[in-house]
């Protein structure tokens, strides 16, 4: 077992971490908790951590790309993850497996250089695509047991960092991270 700095991790899904270059992630349940509050004037608000906000500078400041794949459209995700300097923004996909292997296919990556995160069932479709398959540790329970992955934090909450931190980890990086958070 590899001992993260969050919990212990098979020693061959650690090691696969080594080789990702491509993170992509859910964003509603991933980078949120899931809730969508909504104002009386048809505003929406999501709430983002800083902490997974820092965590996905640190993984694009060390060469590895940062992907979102979400079913919903957001103004407020599209300026979020342009804040954190996030590549590929795909929004409004009902198909997240098509829009990640057309992504895959225009990166020329492999399933072993991607890992996903998901917390709900939409989110499954990416998993046969990717070497890494992450859940949040709040996950609809069928996407955690498809998971060969469920952080110790839930989506919202750090979730995204904690994957960060642990994929740098690997990479043999985790001390060569520095910038502010956003």
């Amino acid at each position: 077992m590899a001992t993260t700095l969050y919990t212990e991790l098979d020693d061959t899904l650690f090691k696969r971490l080594a080789d990702i270059k491509l993170l992509v992630c859910d964003v509603d349940g991933v980078f949120s908790d899931g809730r969508i509050y909504l104002g009386n004037d048809g505003e929406e608000l999501k709430a983002f951590h800083t902490r997974d906000g820092y965590g996905v500078k640190a993984l694009v400041s060390h060469g590895v790309d940062v992907a979102v794949i979400t079913g919903r459209r957001s103004t407020i995700v599209e300026n979020r993850m342009k804040a954190l300097n996030v590549a590929h923004i795909i929004q409004g996909e009902e198909n997240k497996s098509a829009a990640l292997q057309a992504l895959m296919t225009e990166l020329s990556l492999r399933p072993d250089n991607v890992a996903t995160v998901g917390d709900d069932m939409p989110d499954t479709g990416m998993f046969a695509h990717a070497s890494v398959k992450i859940a949040v540790s709040d996950a609809h329970p069928f996407v955690a047991k498809q998971a060969n992955w469920k952080t110790t934090l839930p989506g919202g909450f750090g979730a995204v960092r904690e994957i960060s931190d642990t994929i740098l980890q690997a990479k043999g990086v985790e001390q060569g991270i520095f910038g502010a958070s956003v």
